[in-house]
C-alpha cells in the first residue's frame, strides 16, 4: 500500500512546487506590491496584499487582491495535477499562498455582503485543509 493513499479512493494531496523567491522577498520586508509585480503568479504576494488592504479597512480592495491570488493559485494547482477537489495541505509550505488567498477571499466576501461567496470559499478552504481553516481563523 502506498503511503498517504486514501482508502476511500479520493485524490492524493496536491503539493504545489517550491517558489521561494516571493516568500523570501516578503520575509525580507519587500513591499507586497513590488513582489506581486515581479512575480504575478505568486498567490502569496496577492494574499499579503489582500491581508494588508483588509487591515486598512479596504474590504473591496482586499477582495480584488484575494480573487487574483485565488485564481493564480487555481492555475498552479491545475498544473500540479489537481482535478478540482482533494486535499491541499497547509503543512506543505508552498500551498500556503493559495490557502491564504482563499481565506482572504472568504473574509472579504463576507465583509462586503457576498454571503454565498463567503460560504463557498469557506467550505472550499475547510475541504482543502482543515488545518489551514483552523490556523487562519475560519
Amino acid at each position: 500500500m502506498a503511503i498517504h493513499q486514501d482508502l476511500l479512493g479520493g485524490p492524493p494531496p496536491t503539493h504545489l512546487p517550491e517558489d521561494p523567491e516571493p516568500r523570501d522577498l516578503l520575509a525580507a520586508g519587500t513591499a507586497p506590491a513590488e513582489v506581486a509585480a515581479k512575480y504575478p503568479a505568486s498567490s502569496l504576494a496577492w494574499a499579503q496584499l489582500a491581508d494588508d488592504a483588509f487591515e486598512r479597512g479596504n474590504a473591496v480592495e482586499s477582495y480584488a487582491y484575494a480573487r487574483t491570488g485565488y485564481h493564480r493559485g487555481l492555475d498552479v494547482l491545475r498544473r500540479s495535477g489537481w482535478k478540482g477537489h482533494g486535499p491541499v495541505p497547509w503543512e506543505h509550505e508552498p500551498n500556503r499562498g493559495f490557502l491564504r488567498a482563499l481565506h482572504a477571499l472568504a473574509r472579504a466576501a463576507q465583509a462586503i455582503g457576498e454571503q454565498e461567496e463567503y460560504e463557498r470559499c469557506s467550505s472550499f478552504l475547510r475541504d482543502s485543509s482543515a488545518t489551514a481553516a483552523e490556523t487562519l481563523g475560519l
